[in-house]
């Protein structure tokens, strides 16, 4: 009950009529007081200062009527501009991007891996270990019939790869005699890709 009776309060606009009803009645008392000879004993304000006061009243409300069509006036939110519909993101988004080379993985892997992490080679005959001068007086003898690329590994002496331990020995000596002929200019060496094998060649004249 009690909102139905405010939704029919707002159809009406009681509030709007008790401001009138309002009105009314202090004019009829205003009217009263300036008709009515004035009291001796009674105390208050007298007709024309209650005239004088309802006159300042109107005046304010007129002013706050201007000030209210002024407002109204502007343009308003919804009518004239409006809002973005859909506002940017301003948070801060993070991505990390890593750029790291094959060698910077090396360095690092290496970084990792100290000295006690590996192993020493311990060799109980010396037969099993290929000397740099020896690698180096064999690809001589041998390099001359290298035309063509071959990989470092046909390289190594015969019987030598089926051993880690040996294959691991003949492989750096062989590499370090390479590198020492590619420095005196006889061959040339190339590794086509990363991790590729490693290839020899005669160099050509």
């Amino acid at each position: 009950q009690y909102l139905r009776f405010i939704e029919q309060a707002k159809r009406l606009r009681i509030e709007l009529a008790a401001d009138y009803l309002v009105m009314a009645a202090w004019l009829a008392f205003l009217k009263s007081r300036l008709l009515l000879p004035a009291d001796p004993e009674e105390d208050g304000p007298s007709g024309e200062e209650l005239a004088a006061h309802l006159a300042f009243q109107l005046e304010r409300l007129e002013a706050m009527r201007r000030s209210a069509a002024r407002l109204m006036a502007r343009d308003q939110l919804g009518r004239d501009f409006f809002t973005r519909g859909i506002p940017e993101d301003v948070s801060v988004r993070k991505r990390i991007e890593y750029k790291a080379t094959v060698l910077d993985l090396m360095q690092a892997y290496a970084r990792l891996k100290t000295k006690d992490n590996f192993a020493p080679l311990h060799f109980e005959e010396r037969n099993h270990i290929l000397t740099m001068e020896q690698a180096l007086d064999r690809m001589k003898s041998i390099m001359d019939h290298a035309i063509d690329w071959a990989d470092l590994s046909q390289f190594l002496p015969e019987g030598w790869s089926e051993n880690p331990k040996r294959r691991r020995s003949a492989t750096a000596a062989t590499f370090a005699a390479s590198l020492e002929m590619v420095k005196a200019g006889m061959i040339e060496i190339r590794q086509t890709d990363t991790f590729a094998a490693i290839q020899l060649r005669k160099r050509e004249a």
